[in-house]
């Protein structure tokens, strides 16, 4: 039931973002002005933890809707739906383990 749950609340976190996205990327056509000063709050540590947070829930929904299409057209899928669901869970770490150190060192400035 967990995994159900984090898959709707990641992909309401991602619609969001792709709204804000979109909003924000259009502000370039009416001030030039007010898109780069949005542009330079987004350069701040929290942000960058908030894009850290955006990527686990990409790869989060990404692999776990890999995993509800196999569950749902997949013979076997609901026999084995619970292993899928922990090769889910490594997935996410290998991936997030790659991805936040240099992402990290980048935000808080030891990446340069």
């Amino acid at each position: 039931m967990w995994s159900w749950v984090a898959h709707r609340v990641t992909g309401v976190l991602i619609f969001f973002f792709l709204l804000v996205h979109i909003l924000d990327t259009a502000l370039v056509r009416v001030s030039p002005e007010a898109y780069n000063a949005v542009i330079g709050t987004y350069q701040t540590p929290i942000m960058g933890l908030g894009e850290a947070g955006l990527v686990a829930a990409i790869v989060f929904h990404a692999f776990n809707g890999i995993r509800v299409i196999l569950v749902d057209f997949w013979a076997k899928g609901p026999k084995y739906q619970k292993a899928m669901l922990w090769v889910v869970v490594g997935l996410f770490v290998v991936t997030m383990a790659g991805f936040l150190p240099r992402h990290l060192m980048n935000v808080f400035g030891g990446g340069h």
